[in-house]
């Protein structure tokens, strides 16, 4: 069994990819796991260049096939934000509760037509060689006129599914995880995973 490290140290990511990883066979690892504390500035502009940026450094640091991700909130109606800046959108230090303020106040008074939103996540699988694949999965949604729901993470509480009618912090883990931008992202991760090759290193696949 090969081993995977999973490259991020936030738990409710750790716990939703050894949900969805757990069939394949690969012994997956967290950074706390291998005692690896390296940390990546995220310079790109997309979330796929973030990701590509982190699962390239850790694979080359620890000479294992790692798996890193980016994913945020675009709000069209302020021009994407917060887009790659989602984590440390007005400041890293900020709770989540404060960021919601801010950008609902920005949001007032739009009709729901126009709260239009999307989740986004890229993730990279790469080699310590620097050989490797990224992947992406979109949620659509729109953002609620407040908080709600007690599950999830993040931007969760004001992200509504209009098809449920539910937040994505009202849905189980179950079902957020089934219909989620990271749950389509790491089925799409755990597809290029489960025919990974060293054949496809050698043609210089990418």
């Amino acid at each position: 069994m090969r081993d995977l490290l999973l490259a991020t140290t936030n738990q409710h990511k750790l716990e939703e990819y050894r949900a969805i990883f757990s069939d394949l066979p690969y012994r997956l690892l967290s950074l706390h796991d291998i005692l690896l504390e390296v940390d990546v500035e995220e310079t790109g502009t997309t979330f796929a260049e973030n990701a590509e940026l982190k699962a390239l450094a850790y694979a080359k640091v620890a000479g294992k096939l790692s798996l890193a991700d980016d994913s945020g909130l675009e709000i069209d109606a302020l021009d994407g934000a917060p887009g790659v800046y989602s984590a440390r959108f007005a400041g890293s230090e900020t709770s989540y509760d404060e960021r919601f303020r801010l950008l609902l106040k920005q949001l007032e008074g739009l009709p729901e037509e126009q709260r239009t939103a999307r989740f986004r996540c890229a993730i990279t699988i790469a080699e310590p060689s620097g050989y490797y694949r990224t992947v992406e999965g979109v949620i659509e949604g729109r953002i609620a006129d407040a908080p709600r729901g007690e599950h999830g993470f993040g931007y969760d509480p004001i992200f509504l599914v209009p098809d449920l009618g539910k937040t994505t912090a009202e849905l189980p883990p179950d079902v957020k995880n089934r219909i989620s931008h990271r749950g389509y992202a790491a089925r799409l991760a755990a597809a290029v995973l489960n025919n990974w090759s060293l054949g496809d290193v050698e043609r210089g696949f990418k």
